[in-house]
Formats: structure tokens, C-alpha cells, sequence
């Protein structure tokens, strides 16, 4: 048994308070584990060094974060709003992170409890809820400096960068030919051009950078057990300065597939309208004197877009081996990067809808805007 875990936990604790250590979650990336302690039960993880090269700006980062949202204190009139806590090491010192012997870097933070995530979606107000929380979010940091914040993840969310991994894997490790391989290929290829939708947007003035969560998928929304509202975003690893367009089209791509990400019945997977309008209902309803009419535009595009991205990347990463996301069987990285171009495809069959959606929800926000 893996006793690093427990060793890191101790780190964090006075001698004897650690009382059982447990695998927590089911994130891609970082390992999770829940600290039972005689203090209470706190949240431990292992940053992932490969995907985050430079772990403490990511550690600053959230430090930053902390500082800034404990200046603003609850939004929307005292609604339950948790952000995590780091916790200091025992062993003293400035830093709030454990370097073990083998080199690794380690956190422990506040446990957010009667409160649960999930990984599918479940019904139109849980939607509301999971939009409303993305939004309230935004505006905790939108007035934040995004100079403040490390860029963590040079790249990340550029979906023209991505573009040149994949072609640069699919070179290199020359995939053999299948039904899927294929069929990837040939999706990937007919949508090269619209990859710079976001960053020829951004390069015209039409969109500018403001901090970001960078991952805010249907399990990094915390919802309360009893009254089922949203009242904290999690894992936090990726905030950094970026496009709000990315969070909004990672939360309608992650949420409005009932399915799941990790279905493999592809006739199953569709861009739901009815969880699409909920979730921007929320959203809107929280943050949308954040947004200019720019902003607004270019929601649909984030949808698609960011769809489209995660398909490009799970499967140049199964091109390349699985090096970055996790997998618990071959061929997983292949059957995920299937399911998001079919969610892609989706939203591209329902385009005018969306846009139409989007229009009534933008007239019906701003008359709430003018009115207040």
C-alpha cells in the first residue's frame, strides 16, 4: 500500500491527529484523497508535476484567490459560498504546500461538507443551480487583476495550439487506421479553420482576458445536500488569466450531455437545449453585468468550440501514449475524444436554436439589468 499519502497528511497535522486517509473523487489529473483527522476531515492532494510543471505559481495562484474572495466576502445577500482553505504545513514556514523526500508537492485545504458533486447531470434545476454557481464565481474574481495570476498553464484552452499537438502526434506516432481513428481524423480535419474562432475574436479587441477557474465542469460545482444550490467551485489548479468563453463553453459542454463524458453509447450523446437554457438562466442571472454585448455573441461559438477541444485533445493524448489523463482500460482516451465530437456534432445540428436561445436569454437579462 501506497503510504505516501498518509505521510503527507501527518505533515499537515500534530502528531497523532491523522486517523485514516482515503482515495476522494474521480479527477483526471491531481490525486485526492479525504484526512480524517481528530480536528475534523480535510482534502489532500498530490499535484500532478506533469501537467503542472510549475507547481508553486500554482500554489500562489490560490493563495491570491483566497486573499481576494475573503476581501469580498458572501456574494448575492449571504447565500452559502465556500471557497477552500489552505492549510499550512505543521512544520512552519511561508509556504502553504509539503515538498516530500521523493520531490513531490503536496496540499492539504478545508473540506466542504453536507455538500456533494456530480457527475452527470440530473434535472433543469440542477442545471440552474451548476450555472448560477459558475456566475457567481465570475463575479467574485471578475474585479481581480488577471496580472495578478500566474499563467500555470501557458496555452491551455488555445484550441489552435492543440491543433498543432495533434498534427504533430499524429506524424509522429503514425496511428494505425480503424473505424474510429478515422473517423477522428476526418472530423478533426473538417473543423481546422474554425479552431481560432475565440483567439481571432480576442486579437480584434472584440474579447479580453480576465481571470478565469479554467475547469469548471459539472463535478467541480459543489452542490449543498439539502437545498441542492451551488455554493462552491473546486479545484482550482487552472485559474489563471483567460476568456470567460472558456468556462461557460466547458460548463454547457460538461453539463448538458446527459449522457456523460464517459458513456460509450455514442447514439446517446446530445447537446440537451432545455439544460443549455437553464445553465445560462443561472449564469446571466449572476454574472451577466459582467458580460458585453461581445461577450454575449460568442457564447455559442464557446460551446462548440470547447466541445470540439476536449475531443482533440483526449485523443492526440491517446495518440501519444495517455500521458495526460488518466485511464483505467486501453483505447478509453479514444472512446471519450468520440463522445465529444459527437456532442460537437450535436450542437452543430441545433446551431440556430442555440443562437435563438441565446438571444432570449440576453434580451430577457438585460431588461432584469435596466430594470434594477
Amino acid at each position: 500500500m501506497d503510504q505516501a499519502p498518509l505521510a503527507a497528511a501527518q505533515a499537515f497535522h500534530p502528531p497523532g491527529a491523522v486517523l485514516k486517509v482515503s482515495p476522494l473523487g474521480s479527477g483526471n489529473v491531481n490525486d485526492t484523497f479525504l484526512v480524517q483527522t481528530s480536528r475534523g476531515a480535510f482534502v489532500l492532494q498530490r499535484l500532478n508535476t506533469a501537467v503542472f510543471p510549475a507547481p508553486e505559481q500554482v500554489m500562489r495562484n490560490l493563495q491570491t484567490l483566497e486573499a481576494h474572495i475573503e476581501r469580498k466576502g458572501r456574494p448575492l445577500g449571504g447565500s452559502r459560498w465556500e471557497h477552500p482553505r489552505l492549510l499550512a504545513p505543521a512544520t512552519g514556514g511561508n509556504d502553504l504546500w509539503h515538498r516530500c523526500p521523493e520531490g513531490e508537492i503536496w496540499r492539504c485545504m478545508s473540506f466542504i461538507g453536507n455538500a456533494r458533486s456530480v457527475d452527470r447531470i440530473e434535472d433543469e434545476n440542477q442545471a440552474y443551480q451548476l450555472g448560477l454557481g459558475l456566475g457567481r464565481f465570475h463575479q467574485l474574481i471578475g474585479d481581480l487583476p488577471a496580472e495578478e495570476l500566474h499563467d500555470t498553464l501557458e496555452g491551455f484552452h488555445i484550441t489552435p495550439r492543440y491543433l498543432d499537438q495533434y498534427r504533430q502526434a499524429l506524424v509522429r506516432t503514425r496511428a494505425e487506421s480503424s473505424d474510429d481513428t478515422d473517423y477522428c481524423i476526418a472530423f478533426i480535419r473538417e473543423r481546422e479553420e474554425f479552431c481560432s474562432v475565440l483567439e481571432q475574436a480576442k486579437a480584434r479587441g472584440e474579447l479580453q482576458e480576465r481571470p478565469i477557474h479554467g475547469d469548471p465542469k459539472i463535478n467541480n460545482v459543489m452542490l449543498d445536500n439539502v437545498s441542492g444550490e451551488a455554493i462552491a467551485l473546486i479545484d482550482l489548479d487552472t485559474v489563471k488569466p483567460g476568456l470567460v468563453h472558456y468556462d461557460i463553453g466547458d460548463c454547457l459542454r460538461s453539463c448538458c450531455n446527459p449522457a456523460g463524458e464517459e458513456t460509450t453509447d455514442l447514439r446517446g450523446v446530445r447537446f440537451d437545449l432545455v439544460l443549455a437554457e437553464a445553465i445560462l438562466r443561472g449564469y446571466l442571472e449572476a454574472a451577466g453585468s459582467l458580460l458585453t454585448a461581445s461577450d454575449r455573441r460568442f457564447i455559442p461559438e464557446s460551446a462548440r468550440l470547447i466541445s470540439f477541444e476536449l475531443g482533440l485533445r483526449f485523443f492526440t493524448d491517446h495518440l501519444n501514449g495517455d500521458r495526460y489523463f488518466k485511464v483505467s482500460q486501453p483505447g478509453q482516451n479514444l472512446r471519450r475524444a468520440r463522445v465529444q465530437f459527437a456532442l460537437t456534432q450535436s450542437i452543430e445540428e441545433q446551431w440556430d436554436a442555440l443562437q435563438a436561445l441565446l438571444l432570449r436569454l440576453t434580451t430577457r437579462s438585460k431588461a432584469a439589468l435596466d430594470a434594477a
